[in-house]
């Protein structure tokens, strides 16, 4: 997702967005972090985290059909709090909600499948990658749009904040398209299947895990050189250091044990 981002009054949980509350394991043993971690988790087992995140952005979060918020995001840092030993609440709200959130200290983090980019380097630290992702653009499955050449003078859908975004705003001139902007992936897609537009633009993953889902797209075409970029954890800069050190350090642990391929395969391989 892209450094233009619009601001939002940032407005909680309300309204139906879900407050997760991740808590450590008590002790070493179970949770097998180091005596580093420990002693980091020392100096911060006063605090909770406040992590923001999107709301739909399968697979890495998402609800699912029982009503629980999951994915690989979602995963990911549960796994990383219980190995270092620190708590947090995950807030879902909507991916321009949550960066405008901790822009206005109202969220410590942010983790919602955001690119690392040097734009964004500027005003945010981020851990290392825990994914590295690309873009692509999708139509309506067996519709008459095959390729960028064929969206002259058509318009097509793209996902404000995006990455992907990024890439629609700087090809469309040279292809000849207009652009309807959306806040969510959902709003995005149906827009395409009903016929409004005729392509969207999307990270790789989210769409090929939507195509294989029966989203009634199909990817067409992808960017994975300009615009492929990794995911990773930010937080405002200069600020939270301490929850940069302790996610980078669980997750190498998880990495190391196996745990974090078992999460990638339980979303991407099912």
């Amino acid at each position: 997702m892209s450094a233009s981002v619009s601001r939002r009054t940032f407005l909680g949980i309300a309204g139906g967005a879900v407050s997760v509350l991740g808590l450590a394991a008590c002790n070493s043993a179970d949770s097998g972090a180091t005596d580093d971690a420990s002693a980091a988790s020392d100096d911060t087992s006063d605090k909770t985290y406040i992590v923001a995140t999107d709301t739909t952005f399968a697979p890495f979060e998402f609800t699912n059909e029982a009503g629980e918020f999951v994915g690989i995001d979602v995963d990911i840092l549960a796994a990383v709090a219980a190995d270092q030993g620190f708590a947090y609440e995950l807030n879902p709200l909507g991916f321009d909600a949550a960066v405008a959130a901790l822009e206005s200290n109202q969220a410590d983090a942010v983790i919602a499948g955001m690119s690392i980019t040097p734009k964004r380097q500027e005003d945010y630290d981020f851990t290392d990658s825990y994914y590295q992702s690309s873009v692509c653009m999708a139509v309506k499955a067996g519709g008459d749009v095959k390729s960028l050449e064929d969206l002259a003078g058509k318009t097509v859908a793209g996902k404000t904040g995006t990455q992907s975004l990024d890439w629609a705003e700087s090809i469309k001139d040279e292809y000849g398209f207009e652009i309807t902007y959306f806040d969510t992936s959902d709003m995005m897609y149906q827009d395409v299947q009903t016929g409004n537009s005729a392509a969207c633009f999307e990270d790789t993953p989210v769409m090929e895990y939507g195509v294989a889902q029966g989203n009634g797209l199909e990817v067409v075409a992808k960017e994975e050189d300009d615009y492929a970029s990794p995911y990773g954890l930010a937080v405002m800069k200069g600020e939270n250091s301490e929850l940069i050190e302790m996610f980078n350090t669980g997750l190498a642990n998880i990495q190391a044990s196996g745990e974090y391929d078992e999460i990638l395969a339980k979303y991407l391989e099912a």
